[in-house]
């Protein structure tokens, strides 16, 4: 059994943010599989399953505060005894740009404070799918309202048309166990 566990903030004054990456590409992934999400109140994230080579995968979108995510990361992979290895991240990452996808096996939050609270309970040896969202006006206001703030019409549509897709890609590689360290590059409009 593995866990693709995705970052974001609930509710619908979210939805669209650069912040709530990690749920468009988990919602993507879940639609694929034609699985639907039901909020499970004991883990504190809506969760959907999907079989894939006659294995459980577990896909949760946390119901908590961004910065609060590790106690619903760390109830599911109790519940099921996984292990960190056994868990991907999929998240937004504010230092890189739109189009980079990087992944890292375990590592520091780099200031992303999902990243900290899923590391402070106990899934610091993670997989982690980067899903750059920076650009150009992040210079111009302060992190938190850029994280907070929509993407542009153009930044959607590269985030849907391309993005989105190869982090697809990168979900089944995690699935089938053949997911490496590395960074990709994925055309953005400009």
């Amino acid at each position: 059994m593995k866990l693709i566990f995705s970052l974001g903030n609930s509710g619908v004054e979210y939805d669209g943010t650069r912040h709530n990456t990690g749920f468009e590409v988990l919602n993507y992934f879940a639609s694929k599989q034609g699985s639907d999400f039901i909020k499970k109140d004991k883990f504190k994230a809506e969760v959907a399953e999907v079989l894939m080579n006659g294995d459980k995968i577990l896909l949760a979108r946390p119901v908590t505060f961004y910065n609060e995510v590790g106690t619903s990361y760390r109830s599911i992979c109790d519940f099921y005894k996984l292990a960190p290895s056994d868990t991907l991240i999929a998240h937004d990452e504010l230092s890189l740009p739109l189009g980079i996808l990087r992944i890292r096996e375990g590592g520091s939050d780099a200031g992303n404070n999902g990243i900290k609270s899923i590391n402070q309970h106990g899934g610091q040896a993670s997989w982690r799918l980067r899903i750059g969202i920076s650009n150009d006006d992040r210079q111009l206001i302060g992190d938190a309202d850029f994280v907070l703030s929509k993407f542009k019409r153009a930044e959607f549509e590269t985030l849907q048309q391309t993005i989105i897709p190869a982090t697809h890609t990168l979900m089944e590689d995690f699935i089938h166990g053949s997911l490496s360290p590395t960074s990709h590059r994925h055309a953005t409009k400009k």
